[in-house]
């Protein structure tokens, strides 16, 4: 992990690469994270996390899942949505002069239980949400919506 000052460096001059997790309960519900920092600061956000330099992918999703979801997932367990582009005007040390820009990896798994302890450093509090929920909610963000404008298999989802 970077010293403050260098991430801050990234952040201004650089896209970063991110997974997000696509979390879906067995009555089509999504989970939604009410975040508590910039970028995306006061909005409902699906899970997800940057990958470090030189992080394996699967390790990286390991780390992320674990940290966002209270445990680890397994890659395999999960199914690739896409590349997403998030581009914010804001930056997590609320600098100004410059934004984020992310590069996105989006995955979907479906979870058997919503009785998950979830951790709250990133997330005040925790919605599931489903489809029309979601996509009618102002402050879910419009990134978290477009997965579901865009992604074929959330079709169904209630």
């Amino acid at each position: 992990m970077l010293p403050r000052k260098q991430y801050i460096e990234v952040v201004k001059n650089t896209p970063l690469v991110s997974i997000d997790l696509i979390i879906e309960d067995t009555e089509g519900n999504i989970l939604l994270g009410y975040r508590l920092n910039n970028p995306a600061k006061h909005t409902w956000f699906v899970p997800g996390g940057v990958i470090r330099k030189n992080e394996p992918f699967v390790e990286a999703f390991q780390r992320i899942s674990e940290a966002e979801l209270g445990f680890k997932i397994q890659l395999n367990e999960a199914v690739f949505v896409g590349v997403y582009e998030h581009i914010y005007p804001t930056n997590f040390a609320e600098l100004e002069g410059f934004g984020t820009h992310y590069i996105v990896n989006a995955f979907h798994l479906k979870l058997n239980t919503k009785t998950i302890e979830l951790p709250k450093q990133q997330h005040s509090e925790y919605w599931w949400a489903n489809k029309q929920e979601l996509l009618a909610h102002e402050k879910v963000h419009s990134n978290t919506k477009n997965y579901f404008n865009e992604y074929k298999a959330f079709s169904h989802t209630q």
